[in-house]
C-alpha cells in the first residue's frame, strides 16, 4: 500500500514549515537516509530524511510551498510492485476509515501511560497514573457535534485539569490530541461555567491583546508611501512568543553598575599570551563565563519554568542573543561552567556563524536556564530585555562607558562603568534570590582572576 510521506516536526516547538526544495522528483527510487527535501524552520533550514525505501510516486505539495502544517501528507512513496494507479485508491482511504482508525489509535495510544511499576515501582513516576483504574471520558464533540479525537490519556488529563478540549489544536496525526497538547495547553483552554456574555468577551480580548488588524492599519495610513513586509516564520515566531511572555511572564527588573576596568586589563593581558593561538577573548565571553559560574554559586536560581512545576537544572546552560537579518538566535553553550574562556569564545563564534547562517540544529537554540543579551556593543548604555520562555532570567547588557565615581578613598575619579539589568520571572525566582545572582555576576566580573581558580 503506498506511503504517504508527512510533513516532519523538525524540533518540538514546530507546527508548520516552508518546503524549500525538493532533492527528489517522481520516479526517483529513494532508500532509507537518503535526503528527499530542504524544510525551513522558524529558525533554520534543515535536511529532510527518508525513513523507508521506495519510489517517489507522486510530490503532493511544490518546491516554495509555505505555511505547509506539520503531518501534512506531502508525497506519496510507493513500494515494490506498486504503480502510480495505486495511488489515488489509497487515498481515498483514510476519509473512509477515519472513525476505525481513531478508535484503533485510541488503543494504541494508551501506550502512552505507563504501567504499574513502570520503570521505578510505585513511585512519583506511577502517581500520575494514580487515577488510570477510571476509564477514560467520552470521546468529546464540538460545538458543532463532530467529534474531537483525543487520546485516552489525553482525555483524561485534560478532565482532570478541566480543559475543554475543543479549545486544543492537537499536534498528533491528522490533528489528534495528544498527552503533550493537554499539557502545554493555555489557560484560555479551561472550562468556564461562566454565562454566554462571558465568552463572548473572550474574542473581544483576544483581539485588544492583538492590536488592530491588517486593514485598520492600512486605512489608517492611506495616502501615504510605505513598502508591506510580509511576516516570514522566524518573525512570526518572534511576535508570537514575546507577546505571550510579557503577557504571561510576571517580570521584574534588578538594576546594577559594573567597573569592569579589571576585567579590560585582564583581558588585554590574555589576548597578548594567547595571540599566537588565534584566540582572542571578548567582553562577552567573560560575561557568559561570569553567569554560569554565577548559576553555580546561586543553584536556586539555575531554573525554569514548567507550568505547573519548576525544574532546577545542575549544568549552567546559557544562551546567547545572536542578531541575524530579520530576527535573532539564541544558540546555547551547555555546560558553559566546565569550560574554559577560550573554549567558551570558540563555540560562541561557532554558533554566531552558523545562527546567521541558519544552520543551527534545534538542539543547539532550545534549552537553557538563563539567557544574555548584549547591546553594549551597539552603543546602548542600558535596557530590559524580555525573557525567554521557559528560562527564569535574562541579562540585558549595557555599553562600558567612562564615568566619575567616588573612589574608596572618597574621591572623585574615573571608572568604565558597565549597566546591566536583570529580567526575571517572579514565578521562578523571587525579588532576594535574583539580587544574589545578580550579585554573583558583579562580584566575578570585577574580579576577573577569580573566575580562571
Amino acid at each position: 500500500m503506498p506511503i504517504e510521506i508527512l510533513m516532519p516536526a523538525l524540533s518540538p516547538t514546530m507546527e508548520e514549515g516552508t518546503l524549500a526544495k525538493w532533492m527528489v522528483k517522481e520516479g526517483d527510487t529513494v532508500a532509507s537516509g537518503d535526503i528527499l527535501a530542504e524544510i525551513e524552520t522558524d529558525k533554520a533550514t534543515m535536511e529532510f530524511e527518508a525513513v523507508d525505501e521506495g519510489t517517489i510516486g507522486k510530490i503532493l505539495i511544490s518546491d516554495g510551498s509555505e505555511g505547509v502544517k506539520v503531518n501534512t501528507p506531502i508525497a506519496v512513496l510507493l513500494e515494490e510492485g506498486e504503480s502510480a494507479d495505486d495511488i489515488d485508491s489509497s487515498a481515498k482511504a483514510p476519509a473512509k476509515e477515519e472513525k476505525p482508525q481513531a478508535e484503533e489509535s485510541d488503543k494504541a495510544a494508551d501506550a502512552e501511560t505507563p504501567e504499574a511499576g513502570y520503570g521505578r515501582g510505585a513511585t512519583d513516576a506511577n502517581e500520575a497514573q494514580g487515577k488510570s483504574d477510571s476509564k477514560a471520558p467520552a470521546a468529546p464533540k464540538s460545538d458543532k457535534g463532530e467529534r474531537i479525537f483525543a487520546s485516552p490519556l489525553a482525555r483524561r488529563i485534560a478532565a482532570d485539569k478541566g480543559l475543554d478540549l475543543s479549545q486544543i489544536d492537537g499536534s498528533g496525526p491528522r490533528g489528534r490530541i495528544v498527552k503533550a497538547d493537554v499539557e502545554n495547553a493555555q489557560p484560555s483552554a479551561i472550562k468556564s461555567d461562566s454565562t454566554a456574555p462571558a465568552k463572548d468577551a473572550a474574542p473581544v480580548a483576544k483581539a485588544v491583546a492583538a492590536g488592530p488588524s491588517a486593514d485598520i492599519v492600512a486605512k489608517m495610513y492611506e495616502g501615504r508611501e510605505y513598502e508591506e513586509v510580509t511576516l516570514n516564520g522566524m518573525r512570526k515566531t518572534i511576535a508570537a512568543r514575546l507577546t505571550e511572555a510579557k503577557q504571561t511572564v510576571p517580570h521584574f527588573y534588578l538594576r546594577r553598575d559594573i567597573q569592569i576596568d579589571a576585567l579590560l586589563s585582564f583581558r588585554s593581558d590574555l589576548n597578548k599570551q594567547l595571540d599566537a593561538r588565534g584566540v582572542k577573548l571578548s567582553v562577552n565571553d567573560f560575561i557568559i563565563k561570569a553567569c554560569a559560574l554565577a548559576l553555580q554559586s546561586v543553584p536556586d536560581a539555575n531554573a525554569v519554568w514548567a507550568g505547573d512545576r519548576i525544574l532546577k537544572l545542575k549544568p549552567s546552560d546559557v544562551a546567547v542573543a545572536v542578531a541575524i537579518e530579520g530576527g535573532l538566535f539564541t544558540p546555547v553553550l551547555q555546560d558553559a561552567d566546565t569550560k574554559s574562556l577560550s573554549t567558551l569564545s570558540a563555540q560562541m563564534k561557532d554558533l554566531a556563524t552558523r545562527a546567521r547562517d541558519r544552520k543551527l540544529a534545534p538542539h543547539e537554540y532550545q534549552g537553557g536556564s538563563f539567557a544574555i543579551s548584549n547591546l553594549g556593543m551597539f552603543g546602548i548604555d542600558n535596557f530590559d530585555a524580555v525573557i525567554n520562555p521557559p528560562h527564569g532570567a535574562i541579562l540585558a547588557v549595557g555599553a562600558g562607558v567612562k564615568k566619575p565615581i567616588i573612589g574608596k578613598d572618597g574621591e572623585v575619579t574615573g571608572a568604565t562603568v558597565m549597566s546591566v539589568t536583570l529580567s526575571v520571572d517572579h514565578r521562578v525566582i523571587d525579588g532576594a534570590l535574583g539580587a544574589q545572582l545578580l550579585n554573583a555576576i558583579v562580584e566575578n566580573l570585577e574580579n576577573p582572576m577569580v573566575m580562571l581558580a
